[in-house]
């Protein structure tokens, strides 16, 4: 009989974690063969930084980021059209009982990343950080002789 799951999933578990990293390396592997013949991924270097695998493991969405300038919703089309490719390299790396259709996305985090740096050191954000400093620095130095006295 199936186990029953009252409560709600916190996240992927230990075993898509596993999966998803092999299939990740795997990835990186054939990938820095340089075996792909379409046109537009010859020349390009890109990262697979990310693989996230469904609970049946199934279905694996990766994350591609170009490295250098570049677009990475045209990658990932890129790598959508020789996906199928892709899979039965990645046949011949891992072992599993359902070799995973793959799905490939952007990579949005480096931009999120650097958007939020961008905001952290913005004038305004700047001056706030600093009035709160000062006024760390006041209260330390009031607790300090309150200390001595």
């Amino acid at each position: 009989m199936a186990k029953k799951h009252t409560h709600a999933s916190k996240g992927p578990s230990q075993r898509q974690l596993r999966a998803g990293e092999l299939v990740r390396r795997a990835l990186a592997d054939i990938v820095a063969r340089g075996t792909i013949r379409d046109p537009e991924l010859i020349e390009r270097t890109f990262s697979v930084t990310e693989v996230r695998m469904s609970p049946d493991l199934r279905h694996a969405t990766c994350f591609v980021a170009p490295l250098g300038a570049g677009d990475a919703v045209a990658l990932a089309a890129a790598l959508t059209r020789v996906r199928a490719y892709l899979r039965g390299q990645l046949s011949r790396e891992v072992t599993f009982k359902f070799m995973p259709d793959l799905t490939f996305e952007p990579d949005t985090s480096y931009d999120k990343a650097s958007e939020i740096d961008r905001l952290l050191h913005s004038p305004p954000v700047a001056r706030d950080l600093a009035r709160d400093e000062n006024e760390n620095n006041a209260a330390r130095d009031l607790a300090k002789s309150e200390e001595e006295d």
